[in-house]
């Protein structure tokens, strides 16, 4: 599976980055993540799911101690890379 990652820290300045702004942006580059957009209001990445639920985690913890007060996260599903599930699976065992 693949998922897109859309996400913002706050406080914005527009005067200078914020620190916390700095590491989600070290954090993303670094998580070897697909199609990454770095931008002043918002960014987005695309990748294995793993790849990205890993890099959504160290984003919150890294960016909520550098002094991040609100994140906003979403996800997208992209497409299954997977296996189809077995005939008469059900949702939650794929």
């Amino acid at each position: 599976m693949r998922l897109r990652v859309e996400f913002t820290t706050e406080p914005f300045d527009l005067d200078e980055t914020p620190g916390h702004a700095l590491v989600a942006r070290e954090v993303i580059e670094g998580a070897g993540l697909d199609a990454v957009d770095v931008g002043p209001f918002g960014n987005t990445a695309e990748g294995r799911a793993d790849a990205v639920l890993g890099a959504v985690g160290e984003l919150l913890r890294r960016t909520l101690g550098a002094g991040a007060t609100r994140i906003s996260v979403q996800l997208n599903v992209l497409a299954d890379e997977g296996p189809a599930p077995a005939a008469g699976a059900r949702e939650g065992d794929r």
